[in-house]
């Protein structure tokens, strides 16, 4: 597969239709991993609140192939948002945490194979000084999986599981397709 297969699939990356929760932006892609590389990175946050979460992805391509990857294009994704203090403690966030991910590749029809990555819960409490600040919690969910893709390259449902795992890991509820979230005047 040639350049002009991965220009396709940076294409599809910038004109799909993105949550408005989600702001988008291309960042700078590594250059060292594959011979191709697309980068983007979202906030995500509801209308007139503050940000509950931030991602990246990156879209690799080596027309090569990899043999770690299995294949010639992997996506390498990013997910933080701050949780409930309680929720750090609880035992299975990490196996949870996984299963957004799994859940919303199967939920956009993404096929794919190779998956890994890791789940990680910290939590904080602020002494001296900044005792009065309030105990915080955080969720980050790193992994990277092949797109099983047929000859159309369709980054289509890939993208619409990360921004599926980027709102359940902030805690956004999900959005049947099609459906345009409806605010009030208080979000303002």
């Amino acid at each position: 597969m040639s350049s002009g297969s991965f220009d396709r699939v940076k294409d599809a990356i910038e004109v799909f239709r993105w949550r408005p929760e989600l702001s988008i932006d291309q960042i700078p892609a590594p250059q060292r991993i594959a011979p191709h590389a697309y980068a983007i990175e979202a906030i995500v946050g509801m209308v007139g609140d503050a940000e509950v979460g931030t991602g990246r992805l990156i879209v690799l391509h080596d027309p090569a192939g990899n043999p770690a990857w299995q294949g010639t294009y992997r996506c390498v994704s990013y997910a933080h948002a701050d949780i409930d203090v309680e929720m750090v403690t609880d035992p299975l966030l990490a196996e949870v945490g996984w299963t957004w991910l799994t859940d919303a590749l199967l939920g956009a029809g993404a096929g794919y194979h190779d998956a890994s990555g890791t789940v990680t819960a910290v939590s904080s409490r602020s002494f001296g000084e900044l005792e009065g600040e309030p105990d915080r919690a955080e969720v980050e969910i790193r992994a990277s999986w092949t797109p099983a893709f047929d000859d159309d390259l369709d980054i289509t449902p890939h993208l619409a599981a990360w921004q599926a795992l980027l709102c359940t890991t902030a805690g956004l509820p999900p959005l049947p397709e099609g459906i345009i979230p409806l605010t009030t005047r208080l979000d303002r």
